[in-house]
């Protein structure tokens, strides 16, 4: 048996006020605090009472989303994956309910009411949580790139629900669930994959899925908003007839011409400019503020793209991770980079030492590089006379070893390097110290 998933999205406009009303919109705010008469559905207002939402009529229909998911055993092997979209509606938040338990009691808090919301509503093309999950991520990515959505799914932002049914292929599809109000990416993957095996169980059991998904149809009935004018949407200015009001017309190659660049985009660029791999412009974009952090540090120095994302990749991300930190928080600005990688690359420190000196950078931010270098005396050892008298002194010290290279494994010759990496504390070139150790033991 497989898995069939379709997702039904909830993003939030980026707005500072409604829908219908000039309430603000702002998250943690105290409850009801952010509510107008209309909002509440007062007497006396021109109240609505009920959630107005495009969903007979969506302003768009038949879209794709194309997004990317990562396979293979270190997770390099990128594949290329679609889902169809059925509608793109705009339509009003509701309230929300917190149930009291203790009291026995609900209490309602309508800030969230009347907030504009586009839902997507996308087929069951999908078959597992991992490629919801690529799915969401490409999506919210869009939605940033676009400014039309925030997409920060732990703030609600961004919601998601999920139908979910197993069948065997050829049969006709089994019988959906939803998992509702998902709200983030990690518990989105989980959730469907738990759905898809749980199904898995009961049909092998013998038992029958039941359908628990909730029916906004069979709950609701619909109606015209007599208040509303039609909006109305055309291909190019061309089309749009003389005597219609320009307050209700979309132009779709109006909108086109100011779409920013986005996320495949902005990945296609990144491998093409840079010559890096597919999967580092993966992070770069995902992650926010690193594409505009490694452009930065490759437009002030010196050195090639690819090493820059060496550094980008291993040393800044790797202590950002570890600190559960931001891009936007590192304590080493792009210039402070760039720097460093500037004294790699004119030769005035190893890339070993240069790897301290960004620790040091870490703890003590205000510090240069040139400043560190020399405080800790990382400066590279240049004078051909020192460098052979420092691996004179560890080929005396590893005779054995000596002997065994000096049999054809060379392989050994690794261990002396390192000796006299440690020694110098990592300010040696090993293309030369190898050069040298090999005169020596040859």
């Amino acid at each position: 048996m497989v898995g069939v998933v379709g997702l039904e999205v909830h993003a939030q406009i980026q707005s500072r006020s409604k829908l219908f009303s000039g309430s603000h919109v702002k998250f943690m705010a105290p409850p009801n605090s952010l509510v107008s008469h209309f909002d509440a559905s007062l007497p006396g207002t021109l109240p609505a009472g009920y959630q107005i939402t495009q969903q007979r009529l969506p302003i768009a229909v038949d879209g794709t989303l194309v997004y990317c998911q990562f396979e293979g055993r270190k997770r390099n092997q990128v594949l290329t994956r679609s889902v169809r979209i059925k509608q793109i509606q705009l339509e009003q938040d509701s309230g929300k309910s917190l149930h009291d338990d203790e009291r026995s009691q609900t209490l309602i808090d309508l800030n969230r009411a009347g907030v504009g919301l586009m839902e997507l509503v996308m087929e069951p093309d999908m078959c597992c949580g991992e490629e919801a999950a690529a799915a969401i991520r490409e999506l919210q990515l869009i939605l940033q790139a676009l400014g039309t959505c925030q997409a920060n799914m732990a703030e609600g932002q961004l919601r998601v629900d999920a139908n979910v049914s197993v069948h065997r292929p050829g049969d006709p599809l089994g019988v959906r669930t939803e998992v509702k109000n998902i709200n983030s990416v990690r518990h989105l993957a989980k959730a469907i994959d738990y759905e898809i095996q749980r199904q898995m169980e009961v049909l092998q059991s013998g038992g029958t899925v039941l359908n628990e998904t909730r029916s906004f149809d069979s709950r609701s009935g619909f109606m015209p908003e007599p208040n509303l004018p039609p909006l109305y949407v055309y291909e190019s200015d061309a089309c749009v007839p003389a005597d219609v009001d320009p307050a209700q017309v979309v132009v779709i190659d109006r909108i086109r011409a100011q779409v920013p660049e986005l996320p495949p985009a902005r990945r296609l660029r990144l491998v093409e400019t840079y010559g890096i791999l597919l999967e580092h412009s993966f992070t770069l974009v995902n992650e926010d503020g690193l594409m505009n952090y490694f452009e930065s540090v490759v437009q002030m120095t010196k050195a090639e793209p690819r090493k820059v994302i060496g550094w980008v990749m291993k040393e800044l991300m790797g202590n950002l991770n570890l600190q559960g930190m931001k891009v936007a928080q590192s304590p080493i600005s792009p210039h402070a980079l760039a720097e460093l990688i500037n004294l790699v690359e004119s030769g005035h420190v190893s890339s070993s030492a240069a790897k301290q000196v960004f620790q040091e950078m870490w703890k003590v931010p205000e510090k240069k590089a040139r400043q560190i270098v020399k405080e800790l005396d990382l400066g590279m050892i240049n004078d051909r006379k020192e460098l052979w008298r420092i691996c004179q002194g560890v080929v005396e010290r590893y005779p054995e070893e000596v002997q065994i290279i000096r049999a054809g494994n060379m392989k050994v010759l690794n261990k002396l390097m390192g000796e006299v990496q440690r020694e110098t504390k990592g300010r040696t070139d090993p293309v030369q110290v190898r050069a040298i150790l090999e005169d020596m033991t040859l």
